[in-house]
């Protein structure tokens, strides 16, 4: 869900299915189911792009009105996930708020190699994944610009989860494929290392992130206020602009339930307009700008 926030194009009349059928009713019944499963708040401006998000699926149905539809999706958790999934919006890019990985590149990657010299293991969660820029990105700026040396950490015990809402932003993810162009914001010697041409791309170039790179990184569809199967600490977690459509109840729970998952020195980033309030302010200390440290011991 990373970058997944409550949809700001503008709407539009879906042929078939008549905005009559769709009253404030059914608008506020949308906006309790998207609260209660993403935490997202979706404020009365919003009402005509739910129509226009979840029109289609509505069509799709072959039900005559909103109310209908919304009666059935208690029994149907495919049809959930596609609403959730409409009702959502995957904005990302490589290298996004580059003063985090220029963070975690001089003062946490260190220690991390220090540890997988060791022998210890090294955790890492992209939490709210999207597409899989983020991800991507940490992963090379982990490994780092010397391709031979990235290799041997990744023969390590190296652990990346990266995690999502949407299926079909995951998919993406998985597939490691992007435009030439989307990954020209990285340092050109990352790019270099850890990147090769996509196979079979027409039109623009394309180019994949490197098997080994890929081999590192386990794909899971999560909701962030579901449980977590997790049941081991992290040594750096990243949940960007992910919790902006949250009310301050839901991220205050949220930024303690990833304080709680980080190891002691753990590092928690989080996106640039986002804060650290509520309980979870005992148990981490800033950093640096969005950054923050579990409190306590290595």
């Amino acid at each position: 869900m990373h970058g997944s926030v409550a949809p700001s194009d503008s709407p539009s009349m879906v042929p078939g299915v008549s905005p009559a059928i769709y009253g404030e009713a059914d608008f506020c019944r949308i906006a309790e189911l998207i609260h209660a499963e993403t935490g997202i708040v979706l404020s009365e401006r919003k009402k005509m792009l739910a129509y226009s998000r979840l029109a289609p699926l509505v069509r799709r149905s072959a039900l005559t009105s909103f109310g209908a539809f919304l009666d059935t999706l208690a029994d149907d958790p495919r049809t959930m996930t596609e609403v959730i999934a409409a009702l959502t919006t995957n904005h990302t890019y490589f290298h996004r708020e580059p003063h985090h990985f220029e963070h975690f590149e001089s003062v946490v990657r260190p220690e991390l190699l220090r540890r997988a010299d060791a022998g210890a293991d090294v955790r890492i969660w992209s939490a709210g994944c999207s597409t899989g820029e983020e991800i991507w990105t940490l992963m090379m700026v982990l490994l780092g610009r010397d391709r031979a040396a990235g290799l041997k950490l990744a023969r390590g015990k190296l652990i990346a989860l990266a995690s999502d809402i949407s299926v079909n932003a995951l998919a993406s993810a998985r597939a490691a494929h992007y435009p030439a162009s989307a990954l020209e914001a990285l340092p050109e010697p990352l790019r270099r290392a850890w990147c090769v041409p996509a196979s079979g791309s027409a039109g623009e170039p394309r180019l994949a992130i490197a098997p080994e790179v890929q081999a590192l990184v386990r794909f899971r569809e999560l909701n962030l206020m579901g449980e977590w199967p997790m049941n081991r600490p992290f040594d750096v977690i990243f949940c960007r602009n992910v919790m902006i459509y949250f009310d301050i109840p839901t991220k205050e729970r949220l930024i303690e339930r990833f304080a709680r998952q980080l190891a002691p020195g753990g590092y928690l980033y989080i996106g640039h307009s986002e804060r650290v309030s509520g309980p979870a302010t005992a148990l981490l200390e800033p950093v640096g700008p969005t950054i923050y440290r579990r409190k306590g011991h290595a």
